[in-house]
């Protein structure tokens, strides 16, 4: 058991205020925080501290797998961390993406490795051969597009902005109002010459602000989605992934509800801070809102138009005193929160996990005293622990009311 100090990443999207309040800095901060990663990844990785020495958690695992990550990890991902913690801060939304299946994954990055693709390319789109399933779990309220929405609630939205350069693409989708009709919608929109996108955009956007202004208090049906569009057009003016955006579901999580994104949903992170956890890769195929490489066919080849009521994910209590865990089906992680409350030391107060495989515990309210053996680390709000495959159980004490700990771990590799 031993402290584990995450490596921040600066964004033109992220917060100057919420990772530094929780890392307890001074706030505001002078740029942009958008991610603070919390494991192995090669791009940016933490850093175990033990004894007054701070090293790469990448060069720790390195240098003793076995020890690190266990038998059942390195079996079933190799002598590698599976998992990337994270937490993410969106003052501005991300990029339109989705991420590859498995076989996806690895076909194209044998494909651009055969064709001699620099792996740091601007033009790569496989950095690794690996997919990407990923888990967010709001700290604040959180706002996402996920998903394609069903083709025929979509009509009645291009239908409501009441715009008439809108109505033969509302017409091709009411004629064919399934996922062969949203794949049609969506490449004729992403692949709209620039004076067409130009003609279009405008009126689309003059649309949502009627459509706004008509309904007054904004409780309308497609309020979310109008005011979306109108706040994406701020940050990204001219990109077609604004008419893109119509067509997703407009997602709101409270805290503690989780969203769970597998391969080929397109999706875009609007706003919120949120813990995050992702098999660790680097594959994203953009679709929008970014100045960064689109790959309109590649991105074509991955998603999925199958239309989805995209769930929100609660938490289930796990057996375990203050524990309940996101249920979802990607063997490389799995993600469960630990409520634990100090006042009147009660039976609230604390609760004890085993390790099985590799573990990251991260602090994000209040405080807590870790045990191992004869070991004791106090975790703040802010702070994490890297817990390998050969320690011994934790024993964990809240020293705060409301305390909280998200607990990151291999998920379940037999099936």
């Amino acid at each position: 058991m031993r402290q584990l100090e995450g490596a921040l990443r600066s964004y033109a999207w992220g917060s100057r205020t919420a990772l530094a309040e929780l890392c307890g800095r001074p706030s505001p901060s002078a740029h942009p925080e958008a991610e603070l990663w919390l494991g192995a990844h090669p791009g940016d990785p933490a850093r175990v501290i033990e004894d007054g020495d701070s090293r790469s958690l990448r060069d720790v695992v390195d240098d003793n797998p076995a020890r690190e990550l266990g038998e059942r990890s390195i079996a079933a991902f190799g002598e590698r961390l599976p998992f990337l913690l994270k937490v993410l801060a969106a003052d501005e939304p991300l990029s339109l993406q989705a991420h590859p299946s498995a076989e996806q994954a690895r076909e194209g990055f044998a494909r651009e490795e055969a064709s001699g693709i620099p792996v740091d390319s601007a033009e790569r789109n496989y950095r690794d051969a690996s997919h990407k399933p990923e888990l967010v779990v709001a700290l604040t309220r959180f706002e996402a597009l996920a998903g394609f929405r069903d083709p025929h609630r979509t009509v009645r939205l291009l239908s409501a902005l009441n715009v008439p350069e809108l109505e033969p693409y509302a017409g091709l989708l009411a004629g064919q109002p399934d996922p062969d009709g949203l794949r049609a919608l969506f490449t004729t929109w992403i692949t709209l010459p620039p004076h067409a996108l130009a003609a279009l955009l405008p009126a689309v956007l003059d649309g949502c602000v009627a459509y706004l202004s008509a309904t007054g208090s904004g409780t309308a049906e497609f309020a979310q989605e109008a005011r979306t569009a109108l706040e994406l057009s701020e940050g990204y003016p001219g990109d077609a992934g604004v008419m893109a955006s119509l067509l997703l579901n407009r997602v709101t999580l409270e805290p503690g509800q989780g969203l769970f994104l597998d391969a080929g949903n397109l999706h875009a992170y609007l706003h919120g801070t949120a813990v995050e956890i992702m098999a660790n890769s680097d594959n994203v195929l953009r679709g929008g809102l970014t100045p960064k490489h689109v790959d309109v066919p590649e991105l074509l080849r991955v998603l999925d138009f199958e239309s989805v009521d995209v769930p929100v994910l609660t938490s289930v209590a796990t057996g375990r005193v203050g524990e309940s865990t996101y249920r979802t089906p990607a063997p490389e992680f799995v993600l469960s929160r630990i409520d634990l409350d100090a006042s009147g030391a009660g039976p609230d107060a604390a609760t004890m996990v085993e390790p099985d495989g590799p573990q990251i515990l991260l602090c994000t309210s209040g405080a807590a005293k870790l045990e191992c053996d004869s070991q004791s680390l106090m975790l703040e709000r802010g702070a994490a622990a890297w817990i390998s495959a050969s320690d011994n159980a934790v024993h964990i004490q809240a020293c705060a009311d409301d305390t909280q700990i998200f607990r990151a771990a291999v998920g379940d590799v037999t099936h």
